[in-house]
């Protein structure tokens, strides 16, 4: 059995992270593009809110993941 270091497992959080980030940024953008071609006439505050509405979920989940792995150790 191989060992697995401390500092691998950060990596690995903190990449699945910046996945996360990206997938719920662009799932945002992608809402809040459609959103402001269909309702809002072409405005730039749908767009702006959906990714930041990804972004924020994309942080708080990775805080609870990185939380979950430092009270742990």
């Amino acid at each position: 059995m191989s060992k697995v270091y401390k500092e691998d497992e950060i990596s690995v959080r903190v990449d699945r992270c910046l996945y996360d980030s990206m997938i719920k940024f662009g799932g945002g953008l992608s809402v809040g593009v459609v959103a402001s071609l269909l309702f809002f006439k072409r405005k730039k505050w749908p767009m702006i809110m959906g990714s930041g509405f990804g972004l924020g979920l994309a942080y708080e989940n990775c805080e609870k993941d990185l939380k979950e792995y430092f009270t742990s150790t």
